[in-house]
């Protein structure tokens, strides 16, 4: 059996660790137009930020490790198409070789793209995006320099917030822009989300919501951004807005999502039973909504990339859903969240009441404490938890995943109320939170 897998991202990489580790019979062949492999994304903004010394701890794994496992890589090397019905693969790498590669199946990994604002002047140097090592790379590059004294960051979602975060860190003048009232709008209730704007604020950060980006100025480098609101000096712009699935190698064969994702079943199986789709590219399933659904997450991409490994290597597995559980930290504040806010669950059509509760996290007589802020979301009429979010300068990040078991699970708000849940003056309180928050619910 011949696997060729189209990307060595996180998802990739997964799908052929699973072959090659548990399937000897599995011949595959690993395809990506990178230079690298397994570069985690989501420290970028700590590099940058110098919160961590080096990139180098930033890739987990190497084309070396899989070719001592016996896979085929093929690094800096384009797909330019394929043919579904021969099924074979036409690559050329980039320095003019053609080649192509005939797969038993085949495993799309081809992840997602920076959505790129077509505005005025953006054709000019200093316009970036934070995507590949690459980009990181340049962007620190252009921070160190001297003469970058203002950074726009366009985009208040997760990467635009910790690259903002990252800049400041590095001495630059910050200015966070966003359509949205607040800043991650997409995983957090205003009444979360603006206690992040003010902590951005609070370390100097100048937020623009309800500000759209029209323009860039500037002679061969930019100079300036300009909104329907106004015009501020930038010498270095990073666009963060947002992602959407690379579908171009299988959007005119496969079965597509409304965002153009490959639309795939529990097993990750698109609607061609040869080919599968994992990751970025791909469609997931959500508990908290109950119906397929687009979330961009490393552990999504992760587990994806595991289930097809399974299903193609002859062991049926099934995906059991995800909760899109996420977090944040900046500045020493820490937000969680995972299934749905109430915005996105109205939004999606959906009748929900929430409960909100903020307490110390430990006993008052504890020296080290913290504010602790919790909202529990949940069908009004089946009174199912569909989603969680949580704040505080302590590290509640943990409190989230049983959250999402009980998204996963239907658990009702009411069979939190009475949960069993350890108490110790090092760690919390007697009434705890998340049964207090359980309690109040209507």
């Amino acid at each position: 059996m011949k696997t060729v897998i189209i990307g060595a991202n996180h998802a990739g990489i997964a799908a052929a660790n699973t072959l090659l580790d548990n399937y000897s019979d599995q011949k595959v062949v690993m395809i990506d137009r990178n230079t690298n492999l397994s570069y985690l994304g989501c420290g970028t903004a700590l590099w940058v930020g110098r919160q961590i010394d080096s990139y180098e701890n930033l890739f987990y794994t190497n084309k070396e490790a899989f070719e001592a496992k016996g896979a085929d890589i093929r690094m800096e090397t384009n797909v330019k198409s394929i043919d579904f019905d021969k099924k074979i693969v036409y690559c050329e790498s980039t320095d003019g070789t053609v080649s192509e590669e005939t797969y038993d199946k085949l495993v799309l990994a081809t992840g997602s793209l920076p959505i790129a604002p077509s505005l005025p002047g953006n054709d000019l140097k200093g316009i970036g995006f934070l995507k590949l090592f690459q980009d990181g790379q340049e962007v620190d590059r252009q921070i160190s320099d001297d003469s970058v004294k203002n950074v726009a960051v366009i985009g208040a979602g997760y990467i635009g917030v910790e690259i903002a975060e990252a800049a400041k860190r590095r001495g630059k003048n910050v200015l966070l822009f966003d359509v949205a009232p607040t800043s991650l709008a997409s995983y957090y209730d205003p009444e979360f989300a603006k206690d992040m704007d003010k902590n951005l604020q609070d370390h100097g950060i100048e937020t623009h919501y309800q500000e759209r980006a029209v323009a860039y100025k500037g002679n061969g480098h930019v100079e300036a951004i300009v909104t329907d609101k106004g015009e501020y000096p930038a010498e270095l712009v990073i666009n963060a807005i947002g992602f959407r699935p690379n579908n171009e190698l299988g959007k005119d064969h496969l079965e597509c999502f409304a965002n153009g994702a490959y639309r795939v079943d529990r097993h990750q199986q698109t609607s061609d039973p040869d080919v599968y789709a994992v990751g970025d590219c791909a469609t997931i399933y959500s508990n908290a909504l109950q119906s397929e659904t687009y979330i961009a997450l490393a552990t999504n991409a992760v587990r994806s990339g595991i289930i097809a490994g399974h299903n193609i290597g002859g062991t049926p597995l099934e995906s059991i859903g995800v909760q899109g559980s996420n977090g944040i930290s900046i500045f020493g504040y820490n937000m969680v969240s995972t299934g749905l806010s109430v915005a996105a669950a109205e939004k999606n059509g959906m009748k929900v009441s929430h409960t909100d509760y903020e307490d110390l996290q430990k006993p008052g007589f504890m020296k080290e404490n913290a504010k602790v802020k919790i909202r529990i979301v949940y069908e009004t009429e089946s009174r199912r938890v569909v989603g969680a979010q949580m704040a505080s300068t302590a590290d509640i990040s943990m409190g989230i995943h049983m959250f999402s078991l009980a998204i996963e699970e239907g658990v009702t708000i009411d069979k939190l109320k009475l949960l069993d849940i350890f108490f110790l003056p090092h760690f919390n309180q007697p009434y705890n939170y998340i049964t207090m928050a359980a309690l109040s619910a209507k």
